[in-house]
């Protein structure tokens, strides 16, 4: 099973209600901003975090272009993630 490609700019209907959706940017990048209700867990530090992470809920992904995102997107598919989002173009996406 494959993670989903959605454009960011459609991350608040993708988040709904019930997801959970990560900035795996560096906190210094976080801090010149993100999007409403992101939790910041560097790809980095993802490893050492996942039990930050409900396996029974959507998990949408955001970074600075798309593609961090995308490869916190493979690694938790790769655990056994089954809904999971990556936010195509990222911070940069909204600025267009």
């Amino acid at each position: 099973m494959a993670y989903r490609e959605i454009p960011v700019a459609n991350y608040a209907e993708t988040v709904g209600s019930d997801g959970q959706l990560v900035d795996v940017r560096e906190p210094d990048e976080v801090a010149a901003g993100t999007l409403d209700g992101a939790v910041n867990i560097p790809l980095g530090d993802l490893p050492n975090r996942l039990d930050e992470l409900d396996r029974g809920r959507r998990v949408v992904l955001l970074c600075r272009s798309g593609g961090r995102s995308a490869q916190a997107s493979d690694y938790l598919v790769t655990l056994g993630f089954t809904d999971v989002v990556n936010l195509a173009g990222g911070m940069l996406g909204l600025q267009e």
